[in-house]
């Protein structure tokens, strides 16, 4: 279950820091205005309290392996949300990033 959780909370950190940047991004590239822009900073508010639910206690090592979700999340992100087609070298790069997400986070320690 803690797995679970893990993944699960890694998947909301990237929507909300993600999806927030991507508000912020519209509000002011794509002149949409300040209730883009404040929505995004709301959702990059939520994203740094989702963080702290992750059942590890360190934050380097939580914020590392979500450096990798946050890669593979940005290409998928820009794929369904903006119509981006990532080339092969995209998605090896976002592959490797998840697998040093699992080594960092589930991989067996010694206590």
């Amino acid at each position: 279950m803690s797995l679970l959780r893990s993944v699960v909370l890694f998947v909301l950190a990237a929507v909300a820091e993600i999806g927030g940047a991507w508000l912020v991004w519209q509000g002011v590239r794509e002149q949409r205005g300040l209730l883009w822009i404040g929505a995004g900073v709301i959702a990059l508010g939520i994203y740094g309290f989702v963080a702290t639910f992750q059942p590890d206690a360190h934050f380097g090592r939580i914020l590392a392996a979500y450096g990798g979700v946050f890669v593979a999340g940005s290409l998928l992100w820009g794929v369904f949300v903006d119509g981006f087609r990532p080339d092969r070298w995209d998605i090896i790069g976002a592959l490797i990033c998840l697998v040093g997400v699992a080594v960092i986070m589930y991989a067996p320690r010694s206590a």
